[in-house]
């Protein structure tokens, strides 16, 4: 399997960044960890190797990038206001550094972005507030509005809000897209979502369902038995839905 090994250092975010390229060729896909988790770790957990055959033949790429989530959403040491700028400043490093070289990869095969857990939220982040630069999200086990407390998870901002939370929070903006352009461009994209039944955040994932068809954003929406919150389930939901 082809694979590279890139590492720089980014302006945007003041540090050194790292991803993993997987594939030589075809769709070009944006793969963001999972929860504090690095950019490795979906090779290490077979996630890579379960589209070998995709990734070999020239069908698929995966562009596996790092997180600064401890930096930002899990980073009790700052305010929370300073918690989503680290987001904002993260965000920027994806589209300014990340993108170029995957639309350098992409040879026109357009950009599709993909996450599991908190890399879910990444994924269908990114793609709803910039729905022009992909035309595919796959999101597995997300959670979709982080200032949501559930058992075992808190809100991530200590019951602080701002508006630049709520334009980072899907669940919540959501309700208020409005503009045509934005609309029609949701509406070319294709939206999967994939959850486990007793999943903690499958709840997140019906309100997020709810309120697409509510915009007449056509989607697909998959509820896994039992949890479905594990790397092995990951491994084949990536083969179903990437």
């Amino acid at each position: 399997m082809h694979r590279e090994y890139h590492k720089w250092y980014s302006h945007n975010l003041q540090r050194n960044m790292e991803l993993l390229v997987f594939g030589h060729g075809g769709k070009t896909v944006l793969f963001f960890p999972t929860r504090m988790a690095r950019f490795y770790d979906y090779e290490n957990w077979g996630i890579v190797n379960a589209l070998s055959h995709r990734l070999n033949n020239g069908e698929l790429q995966l562009i596996c990038v790092d997180s600064v989530d401890t930096e930002s959403f899990y980073n009790q040491h700052i305010h929370p206001a300073a918690r989503i700028q680290r987001h904002l400043q993260y965000e920027a490093y994806i589209l300014n550094e990340v993108l170029p070289l995957m639309r350098h990869k992409s040879h026109g095969h357009g950009l599709q972005v993909a996450g599991c857990s908190m890399g879910a939220y990444h994924a269908i982040n990114i793609a709803f507030r910039h729905p022009t630069l992909f035309n595919k999200v796959t999101a597995m086990s997300g959670r979709y509005d982080l200032t949501q407390s559930l058992p075992n998870f808190k809100d991530l901002f200590d019951g602080y809000h701002n508006e630049t939370i709520y334009f980072n929070m899907p669940a919540q903006y959501t309700t208020n897209l409005h503009e045509p352009g934005t609309l029609a461009a949701l509406r070319h994209m294709d939206i999967t979502l994939a959850v486990g039944q007793t999943d903690p955040f499958v709840g997140s994932n019906q309100y997020l369902s709810q309120l697409l068809w509510s915009k007449h954003i056509p989607h697909q929406f998959y509820i896994w038995d039992n949890y479905a919150h594990r790397p092995r389930y990951w491994r084949q939901m990536v083969q179903l839905y990437l």
